[in-house]
């Protein structure tokens, strides 16, 4: 994400950063702070990100991969869609059937050599650009390798409590153990604020210890280490759930209409995303929507399908022009009354850029449904050539279309 500076999201990382001190001694979430694998090594300064390519090799590249694709070959590079842990061989699967990326899903107990190579070969079979290899590496309850080669993370509210150079150093080493297994994206850091006294009513969130704090001032420079020491890596970052899931009580993946009654587009729960954003946009991180309905933003529509929050707030409000993903739209019971296939049409049609299933059966019928409608629908067409265009830049600044 390169934006320029938007109005909105300077005010408010500007409280955010009131509030916090940036810049200042003596807290444990300063500026440069963040979560991020614990690491038994002496930390160090990590290497000098190499210069960023200028824009115009990088649209170029862009250019280039659109040219070999065809319209189909295009759509199936707005998908990241889930491995089961227990069988491996989808992945191979998937990359010959031109997805955009994987995901690795559940907790596949491999080394890291092991899944260098296992990433490895997907890559090899891939038929479009290289692919998005993704996991939820966050820690706590919520880390997927944990095999040979990966430390054992604790939860963000751990981390959260290091102090800056601890936590810089475990987001380096993070990104370092991710890069080295062929991970490129991870689905962290949360950024959702969770208010004090409500965790264990925070059934997605602040129950599982997945929060770095109960403001945004609390959680924008912790959340800001991570996205910067997986960027050193060459591995990108997702902050999620967009515009907040700190404040609800079920947990989308298991629970119907979920509702958030309280938070409206100005408040400290978009205050960390804009904060976090403003601080790492040199990272190009993506931001997942979340899939609950937000009754002060748009009680009309869920989030992930709702173009207020992606269009209007997100990338109006808050001026990010990167890669918007979904949470799971194939297995969340959040969006189980919608048919597959229109998940994945309303997502798009909303602004979203990236489709994440972890269920790989729903692929095809999703696939097929974004076919038919780009085919029956200019407006819809023209927003999906957008979505195109924004997934494979943000694969050109991540190395993925050299």
């Amino acid at each position: 994400m390169r934006p320029t500076t938007p109005r909105v999201a300077a005010v408010l990382l500007a409280a955010v950063c009131g509030l916090a001190g940036c810049g200042s001694e003596g807290a444990a979430r300063s500026a440069g702070s963040s979560s991020s694998p614990s690491s038994s090594s002496t930390s160090t300064s990590p290497s000098p990100d190499p210069a960023p390519a200028p824009e115009g090799d990088l649209e170029q590249q862009v250019t280039t991969a659109l040219d070999g694709l065809d319209r189909r070959a295009r759509i199936a590079q707005l998908f990241v869609v889930g491995v089961p842990a227990d069988q491996p061989d989808r992945g191979a699967e998937l990359a010959g059937q031109g997805v955009g990326g994987t995901f690795l899903a559940g907790r596949p107990r491999a080394s890291a050599d092991e899944l260098a190579r296992l990433t490895a070969g997907w890559q090899e079979r891939s038929t479009g650009p290289e692919l998005w290899i993704a996991v939820d590496q966050e820690g706590g309850s919520v880390q997927s390798l944990q095999g040979p080669g990966f430390d054992r993370l604790p939860p963000a509210t751990e981390q959260g409590d290091l102090p800056a150079d601890e936590l810089t150093a475990l987001a380096g080493t993070l990104g370092d153990q991710l890069a080295g297994a062929g991970v490129n994206l991870n689905l962290a850091p949360v950024v959702d604020v969770v208010p004090a006294g409500t965790e264990s009513a925070n059934g997605p969130i602040g129950s599982f210890d997945r929060q770095y704090g109960a403001t945004a001032a609390e959680v924008v420079p912790a959340a800001t280490a991570i996205v910067d020491g997986l960027a050193g890596a060459g591995v990108t970052s997702t902050l999620k759930h967009f515009p907040g899931l700190g404040r609800v009580r079920g947990n989308t993946d298991d629970t119907p209409d979920v509702v958030d009654a309280e938070t409206a587009a100005g408040d400290d729960s978009v205050a960390a995303f804009a904060g976090t954003l403003a601080g790492t946009a040199a990272a190009d991180p993506m931001v997942m929507l979340s899939s609950a309905t937000y009754a002060r933003i748009d009680p009309a529509n869920r989030a992930a399908f709702s173009p207020v929050v992606a269009r209007d707030v997100l990338r109006g409000e808050l001026g990010f022009t990167g890669p918007v993903i979904s949470d799971d739209l194939g297995a969340a019971t959040a969006v189980a009354d919608v048919p597959v296939g229109e998940r994945a049409v309303r997502f798009l049609g909303a602004g979203g850029t990236l489709v994440l299933t972890v269920d790989p059966a729903t692929f095809p019928a999703m696939l097929d449904a974004v076919v038919a409608r780009d085919a029956a629908d200019a407006a819809f067409a023209a927003a999906v050539d957008d979505a195109v265009r924004t997934a494979l830049l943000a694969k050109a600044r991540a190395g993925l279309l050299d």
